[in-house]
């Protein structure tokens, strides 16, 4: 008896004790869906049995190839692949992640050059990553956006002064091949290098030597510290060309909401759409207008629309975008173009004409325009330069009229002569950034008609001696300048009497006669 009474205690016991443990017991149900590779081909995998997968959720591949799904149909999933992969087959597995396509952003990226994924391409380690931000975010709300009024120095006269651009516009850069729209575009982010401005490079569909030439001017003019270069070079698969541009915008905007200005430079959209438009027509979707898809002004609209400049309670950051776009044979009423043009606040048009003639940079004063930074201008700038560009239009003109004829009035020479000195003045090489002082320096001594008496072929010296002229400014005025303040009559004729004696001694040693525009 007392053997059946202790196993009976020791059988409660062990009851007692599973209940026990059964109710503390919590277990751990891992639920993953996965899929089937129904068919692959040039970078697209149509997949089956992903039922609850959500659009643009990045899903992963055998040896860790990641997609993106852009295409949900009733039996089956599109997903654009954003790595190379010779053993992806049909019949192989495919696995949610549950997350969309993300991005690192932080400071450690500054000084790198990765791809869209974010994975380094420098060969200088692993990035130190602090977050990551998807790269698909919605624009910042109208409330939560203050208006443009800062101006962002492009260094570059013909810009500065005549086409203005604004901290937080979107400015296109369009024009045809080998027109120097890429020079632009790196010779402002060169000349950010002490105005704080954080800038991004986003490469898309170009070849490795182009980029590889662009990436070493940034670093031979110490420009590579303060950028981001974003990668996806033209032997990439479609999807990585396709993420860039929203990448390099995520990158920028972690900066922004951080309160800093940032440059975003878009090289270029043309690839991009025409990317798209690949990707589109491999995963079946009915072409439009020149074969591109129904929705391809939204892929660019909706990536434009997050650059601006935040109110001060959401961070005061902004976020400037300098998309490039090529064009052929001059044709700026094209899909692409015409679509772009529209989102934008304002156009630099390159002209093939002015390169071919050596007029660089060949930025067309007729035909670009700026919708926004003209409020964002230096009073220096408007007060000087106001009527700059009504006068050069008005030369053109009459340089296109007078060579038919063969005799021209006082008042018509003296306006050729003034267009020609602005045309001279206008005129810069590659990597020749001027300060704002500098270039108000130039413009006084062009608008007061310092070089009037000067030969055309002096002018490039002329304008050395009237840059190296301005360092002797005082410094109350040149803050003066700079803090966005007009130049008063004193200030305005003192500083004129400067530029004219140090012209004057360039006449006097070069035994330059008094001729061409009347003083």
């Amino acid at each position: 008896m007392s053997q059946n009474r202790s196993l009976l205690l020791a059988l409660e016991k062990s009851i007692s004790e599973f209940e026990r443990v059964r109710e503390t017991y919590q277990p751990v149900l891992t639920l993953e869906q996965v899929g089937c590779v129904r068919s692959f081909g040039n970078g697209i995998a149509w997949v089956t049995g992903l039922a609850s997968v959500e659009m643009e959720e990045l899903v992963l591949f055998p040896g860790e190839v990641r997609g993106i799904v852009l295409d949900i149909g009733e039996e089956q999933v599109g997903v654009i692949l954003l790595d190379q992969s010779a053993s992806l087959a049909a019949g192989a597995e495919v696995r949610r992640t549950g997350r969309v396509a993300d991005v690192p952003v932080g400071e450690g990226l500054l000084g790198r050059v990765i791809d869209p994924g974010g994975r380094p391409l420098d060969n200088q380690g692993p990035l130190q990553e602090q977050r990551r931000f998807p790269i698909e975010r919605e624009a910042p709300a109208i409330l939560q956006r203050q208006p443009v009024k800062v101006p962002l120095q492009t260094g570059m006269k013909v810009i500065d002064a005549l086409i203005p651009i604004g901290r937080g516009q979107r400015q296109l850069i369009i024009g045809d091949r080998q027109t120097g729209k890429t020079t632009i575009a790196i010779d402002t982010i060169i000349n950010q290098r002490d105005s704080h401005v954080i800038c991004v490079y986003c490469a898309i569909g170009q070849r490795g030597a182009s980029l590889a030439k662009v990436i070493d001017e940034l670093v031979k003019a110490d420009a590579l510290a303060y950028t981001v270069v974003v990668v996806a070079e033209g032997g990439a698969p479609p999807g990585v060309r396709y993420i860039a541009p929203y990448a390099a915008t995520a990158i920028g905007e972690y900066f922004m909401e951080q309160g800093k200005d940032v440059l975003v430079v878009y090289d270029d959209l043309t690839n991009h759409a025409n990317t798209y438009r690949e990707i589109s027509l491999l995963l079946r979707r009915p072409p439009g207008r020149e074969a591109f898809p129904g929705d391809i002004f939204y892929i660019h609209s909706r990536m434009l629309e997050r650059a601006t400049r935040l109110k001060e309670e959401y961070g005061g950051g902004s976020l400037t975008a300098l998309p490039i776009l090529q064009t052929e044979a001059q044709n700026l009423a094209a899909y692409i173009p015409t679509n772009l043009i529209s989102i934008t606040d304002g156009q630099l048009y390159l002209s093939p004409e002015l390169f071919r003639k050596g007029l660089l940079p060949a930025v067309d004063i007729g035909k670009s325009v700026s919708r926004v930074g003209g409020k964002a201008q230096l009073a220096a700038y408007r007060t000087i330069a106001g009527a700059l560009k009504l006068a050069y239009s008005q030369f053109e003109e009459l340089e296109m009229f007078s060579r038919f004829g063969t005799k021209l009035d006082e008042h018509t020479l003296n306006t050729l002569a003034y267009g020609e000195r602005i045309r001279m003045c206008l005129l810069q090489g590659k990597n020749e950034c001027l300060q704002v002082h500098e270039q108000i320096a130039v413009l006084v001594a062009l608008t007061a008609q310092v070089f009037g008496a000067i030969p055309l072929a002096v002018m490039p010296e002329a304008q050395q001696r009237v840059i190296a002229a301005a360092a002797q400014m005082e410094p109350a005025l040149c803050e003066k300048i700079y803090a966005g303040k007009s130049l008063n009559e004193s200030e305005y004729e003192s500083f004129l009497l400067l530029l004219r004696n140090e012209v004057a001694s360039l006449e006097v040693h070069d035994g330059a006669v008094n001729g061409g525009l009347t003083p």
